[in-house]
């Protein structure tokens, strides 16, 4: 119908990604700054939602275009999470991704990072949905892989 609000028959995009940096067997990491979210202060894999129409890897780039100025290479798929959250069903999948050293020139949404082995970061106050991917990332990281 002409004018007809066809919003109803769209769906939310329910996929995130996060952009797993490995370097020397160091996971790159970084804290959000403190607000009023549930993520507030907390420690992540940087990445966020993947748009309407946009790739993984198409949004790892953005994600960390602005959230740090980075420019990345995105290498490889790692594994994906499917967990719930508000009641919903979401996946994060996660890629690794290199960056220069130096190439971190803001912080826009996060107060610090730090490049910290998997067994201190699993137990770092860790957003829940990152928390999910630590067996897959173990298995990332150990040497061979």
């Amino acid at each position: 119908m002409v004018g007809q609000d066809d919003t109803a028959g769209k769906i939310e995009s329910l996929r995130s990604v996060a952009g797993i940096a490995i370097k020397s067997g160091l996971l790159f990491v970084a804290r959000r700054k403190k607000d009023h979210t549930e993520m507030s202060h907390r420690w992540e894999f940087p990445g966020g939602k993947v748009e309407e129409g946009e790739s993984d890897e198409s949004a790892l780039k953005r994600e960390f275009l602005e959230e740090f100025g980075a420019n990345i290479d995105v290498i490889r798929f790692l594994g994906e999470s499917i967990f719930e959250n508000k009641g919903r069903t979401r996946t994060l999948a996660a890629w690794e991704v290199s960056f220069s050293p130096g190439s971190i020139r803001q912080l826009n949404e996060h107060v610090e990072v730090a490049w910290l082995p998997i067994e201190s970061i699993s137990n770092m106050e860790l957003a829940d949905s990152d928390r999910s991917l630590i067996p897959i990332l173990e298995a990332a990281v150990k040497p061979g892989s």
